[in-house]
């Protein structure tokens, strides 16, 4: 039925970011839902790297919050893919904030990011490694920047 990828992406899918009370309720109920296991489980965090449906569905726990969008993204396989997004976001007129080899949500990536007309934050991203840490110890170096809060749980921690 479902399952989980562990090669590198070919093409690009959408991640949905939730907010959810009880990672390990959640962690259950979607791998029920999906018939597949979490892609990566930490501390608080969990995300689900589906081919079908072509999903990446990271679940952040954020006490109170439960049920409500942290943001949205899209996964693309390269930093050219990222570059390129950002080229083409910026050249229609959307303000972008580029993050390089910035460290969240256990892994290094480079995205960018941009707001939609009601306020929800999409990214575009690609994952460069795995990291140890959900962020970078600097906050320069972090996706929970002050432009960028949306991104982060109660707590200051990274969602993607």
């Amino acid at each position: 039925m479902t399952t989980v990828s562990p090669q590198p992406l070919v093409d690009s899918r959408v991640q949905l970011a939730i907010n959810v009370d009880d990672v390990d309720t959640a962690v259950a109920f979607y791998s029920q839902l999906f018939d597949a296991e979490p892609h990566k489980r930490r501390n608080g965090y969990a995300n689900f790297a589906l081919t079908h449906p072509p999903l990446k569905l990271v679940l952040v726990e954020n006490p109170g919050h439960g049920g409500t969008l942290n943001h949205l993204g899209v996964e693309v396989g390269s930093s050219d893919e990222v570059s390129a997004t950002t080229t083409r976001l910026a050249r229609s007129g959307l303000d972008t904030l580029v993050e390089d080899a910035t460290t969240c949500c256990y892994a290094v990536q480079d995205k960018v990011w941009v707001t939609g007309p009601g306020g929800e934050r999409w990214e575009v991203y690609t994952i460069l490694d795995d990291a140890p840490v959900t962020e970078a110890s600097s906050t320069t170096d972090s996706c929970c920047t002050a432009s960028n809060s949306s991104c982060c749980t109660s707590d200051g921690q990274c969602a993607s």
